[in-house]
């Protein structure tokens, strides 16, 4: 008990990729290039569907809310973790990380579900088109948003609660980027096998469940692309799911692997990895999968840069 109060004041220290990595240097450059690219290509890709009308459609408001859950996300960890780097300073209070791990959970679970609810847009456009604008109605959409932030913050405030209400009588050093479940409960000097059950339940339903979804809905869209007469139409749609699969697999992939795979196959060296993947890369990378293969986004992208950088021209 006395070390668990002495962790309520002191908190805890986060041992990183970066303090365990060969070339800590070069590793936080591309960190820093990462979360830079991140910041200015989902930033852009918010602006382009905020300001061009033709882009206020149900799959553009979805993929705003998928940038704008990705640009949060990625600031919650990377800046933290490049600053403590640069100043050899590692410690993080208790109420940090307990804030950091709500805020990761509540991302990270509401981009889970909304990549779902993108892949029924996506079935409902290419196999139910005429219905799509009755579907999709923006009263609908808005309540996929809300849906996915609700039940993702509900879910991350019980998990941050009860992981956080455990003794914490070991090390106080957490082998990991960021304030996680599975390394916390590392720390932790009692029996944690029911909460561990629970968390896996947990991952099961807001992993696997979506992730059967989205399978069942690229099933249906593939079967009706197939079927198309259209050889542009057929290349159109194979190109739009494309994107959303390649999302799709990189977020679910590191997902999966921290919260439904049983903690016997995991080590610090391989979290580290994979949370760099799904909190730093994927965040940076997203916008640029959705947007460069996207004439739409592209020609609107083009549009405010060409008022912007050059005005005098575009005004004439």
């Amino acid at each position: 008990m006395k070390l668990w109060n002495s962790t309520l004041e002191s908190g805890f220290i986060l041992v990183g990729i970066l303090n365990e990595s060969g070339s800590p240097e070069l590793l936080c450059a591309t960190m820093a290039a990462l979360y830079m690219l991140a910041l200015i290509s989902n930033g852009l890709l918010l602006l382009v569907i905020i300001t061009d009308a033709r882009l206020h459609m149900p799959m553009y408001l979805l993929l705003g809310q998928l940038s704008l859950m990705d640009l949060l996300f990625t600031s919650v960890v990377t800046p933290k973790a490049i600053i403590d780097f640069l100043c050899r300073e590692n410690t993080i209070t208790f109420e940090g990380c307990a804030l950091q791990m709500f805020l990761a959970l509540t991302l990270g679970g509401a981009e889970d579900l909304l990549l779902a609810f993108m892949a029924y847009d996506r079935y409902v456009a290419i196999c139910h088109p005429l219905k799509y604008m009755v579907l999709m109605r923006p009263k609908v959409c808005w309540l996929v948003v809300a849906t996915s932030w609700i039940l993702a913050s509900l879910s991350a405030l019980g998990h941050t609660t009860y992981t956080m209400h455990y003794p914490f009588c070991k090390a106080q050093e957490i082998r990991h980027l960021l304030c996680e479940i599975p390394p916390l409960l590392k720390l932790v000097c009692a029996d944690t096998s029911r909460y561990e059950l629970m968390v896996y339940v947990t991952g099961v339903t807001f992993l696997l469940l979506p992730l059967s979804a989205i399978f069942a809905s690229y099933t249906l869209i593939l079967f009706t692309v197939l079927r198309m007469a259209s050889n542009e139409g057929r290349k159109k749609a194979l190109i739009t799911c494309s994107s959303h699969l390649t999302v799709v697999g990189m977020f679910y992939g590191g997902a999966t692997f921290m919260y439904v795979l049983p903690s016997s196959f995991h080590s610090p060296k391989q979290d580290n990895i994979i949370s760099v993947f799904y909190t730093i890369v994927t965040p940076a990378l997203n916008p640029l999968i959705y947007s460069l293969r996207n004439k739409e986004v592209m020609g609107a992208l083009r549009k405010i840069l060409g008022k912007h950088i050059f005005p005098t021209q575009s005004s004439r």
